[in-house]
């Protein structure tokens, strides 16, 4: 069987889903992100686990059970850890909060510029299919495992054993599909993972719904098996994003820049004021502090002149977009091709033609309007349950 990296967050999806390789008679390595901003309290250390490519030192912390972190809790760290230990797997706590800081920069830069950002697409781009490979590849680990509710299948061929196999025919190509459970499906977040990756990337819950799992973890005993899934931004533990926004920029830049301004309406009457456009993202309906008599939505921020417009939901109705900077998952398409394209991580894809501009950006053209199109999200394009790739909304 193969040696796998397991991503470990301490919830019930990862737990299980390092229970399902184990069945499997894998030897599987658990770890833990710590990617949340440094604190005195942890002290690093280090482990060598020797592999086929020798043996690699992984930066590793000790995390006090009873201490909070800014992102994944040390309870967090703690239920992984105790969840490998009845597995009888070896467990390790990586510290990428110098990693992580670059995402929290971004998140903080993006809505500052207007834009919606989505961390999770990051995180996955950049550290659980970017870093944690290098890991792998340290520890002489085939694969990396999550347990992202997702499918990597070959050629169109798989069976019920596939996600955990860690095989595939030979001259088979990977194809990311979505997970079986529509309601708990995050192939969305996962477009921008390099293509090289595929073949090395596990997902054992992609065939399973989230009911299946919390009973799977019932049966083996593990105490995480009713714990509430993450409903927030992990670094952003309060869920006020426009605050967090503000007290890191003015960690990070020594006094916050004031982003207050207008609140108008399309055709340019000031109808009220906010305090930062931090606090808006398009699409937006609630806590505009407006009273217009009926439902009004963000409709465009203008980070230059600081101003929030709104409008009635039928003026949001946008029939096109553009993407950059495109990550395929599929040979680069050269010509115009219909897809499902999906914009936002809670919404359906819809129908649209796609058109390639250039190598790193493409045109979508909907069969019908959408609402809520907001630069910075990732539209990402589809054929069924198979992600082709996708981009960055302009």
């Amino acid at each position: 069987m193969s040696r796998i990296v397991m991503a470990m967050s301490g919830g019930v999806d990862s737990s299980v889903a390092a229970a399902l390789l184990a069945r499997a008679r894998h030897e599987v390595i658990g770890v833990f992100m710590r990617h949340g901003e440094k604190e005195p309290a942890c002290e690093g250390s280090g482990f060598a686990v020797q592999g086929s490519a020798g043996a690699a030192t992984l930066p590793i912390v000790e995390t006090r059970l009873d201490h909070k972190q800014g992102c994944c809790t040390a309870a967090d760290a703690g239920d992984a850890r105790r969840v490998a230990a009845k597995l009888e797997i070896p467990f390790y706590a990586l510290d990428l909060s110098e990693d992580f800081s670059r995402i929290i920069d971004y998140f903080v830069d993006e809505y500052t510029a207007a834009r919606t950002p989505n961390p999770c697409v990051v995180c996955n781009n950049w550290l659980k299919f970017g870093k944690l490979f290098e890991y792998a590849d340290g520890v002489g680990a085939e694969f990396v495992a999550t347990g992202h509710y997702a499918r990597v299948e070959w050629a169109g061929r798989a069976d019920e054993e596939s996600a955990v196999r860690g095989q595939a025919p030979d001259g088979a190509v990977p194809a990311l599909l979505r997970g079986l459970d529509e309601q708990k499906d995050q192939s969305y977040v996962l477009f921008g993972v390099s293509r090289n990756y595929m073949p090395r990337m596990m997902f054992p819950l992609g065939g399973y719904r989230k009911p299946e799992i919390r009973e799977l973890a019932r049966e083996l005993g593990l105490r995480v098996a009713e714990k509430r899934d993450s409903q927030e931004i992990c670094f952003v533990s309060s869920g006020d994003h426009a605050e967090f926004v503000r007290r890191r920029r003015a960690r990070r830049e020594g006094e916050d820049k004031d982003t207050s301004g207008e609140i108008a309406l399309t055709d340019g009457t000031v109808v009220g004021h906010h305090e930062g456009i931090e606090a808006f993202t398009i699409g937006q309906r609630k806590g505009l502090r407006v009273a217009m008599g009926e439902p009004y939505y963000v409709m465009r921020i203008d980070a230059d002149a600081r101003r929030v417009v709104i409008g009635p939901r039928e003026e949001l109705a946008r029939h096109e977009l553009t993407a950059n900077r495109a990550n395929w998952l599929i040979e680069p398409p050269a010509t115009p091709f219909r897809a499902e394209v999906q914009i936002r991580y809670n919404s359906a894809a819809a129908p649209a033609l796609v058109t390639p501009l250039d190598d790193c950006r493409f045109r979508v053209d909907f069969d019908e309007p959408r609402f809520g199109v907001a630069p910075g999200q990732a539209a990402v394009c589809y054929d069924g349950p198979r992600v082709l790739g996708g981009g960055w909304i302009e």
